[in-house]
């Protein structure tokens, strides 16, 4: 009778729980890569990587969806990014975990490339951490424009 199977089904068991508690972790922060979709809540723009830097939120434009617009610049922009790509540029920055909400990253801000503005922006996980609701703003978060990421990874 063969007395390593049951160690075995041990180790095969606790193994599978870690890499299972691995992957909770990993949803429940918006690091990682996001599907950009529009407005509009259909167009898929861009591939934008989110990294936590010490629990500082940024994000990186890591690709750019739509044939016609890969040399895309920022010719809006005001700071240091006018006339730079789009692709590869920082276009969220500063993001932290809220002090007043559980589940809510804000008090960083956010940039929208096509017309160069940067907003306040409030981030929230959503379905299970496979999606991202943002919401960019000027003034108070009621007044802003709303988005929903999807996670690619």
């Amino acid at each position: 009778m063969n007395t390593h199977i049951p160690k075995i089904a041990a180790i095969a068991a606790t193994v599978a729980l870690t890499l299972t508690g691995a992957a909770a972790w990993a949803q429940s922060t918006p690091a990682g890569l996001w599907r950009t979709i529009d407005d509009d809540g259909k167009t898929e723009k861009s591939l934008v990587r989110i990294t936590d830097n010490a629990g500082t939120f940024s994000g990186k434009v890591e690709k750019i969806l739509n044939p016609a617009r890969q040399d895309a610049r920022c010719d809006d922009c005001s700071d240091a990014r006018k006339g730079q790509p789009v692709l590869g540029m920082t276009i969220m920055q500063g993001v932290k975990a809220s002090k007043s909400e559980a589940g809510l990253w804000d008090g960083g801000e956010i940039l929208d490339p096509t017309n160069g503005k940067t907003y306040s922006v409030r981030m929230r996980l959503a379905n299970e951490g496979k999606s991202l609701e943002l919401r960019g703003y000027i003034g108070i978060p009621l007044l802003g424009r709303p988005q929903t990421w999807q996670r690619v990874e």
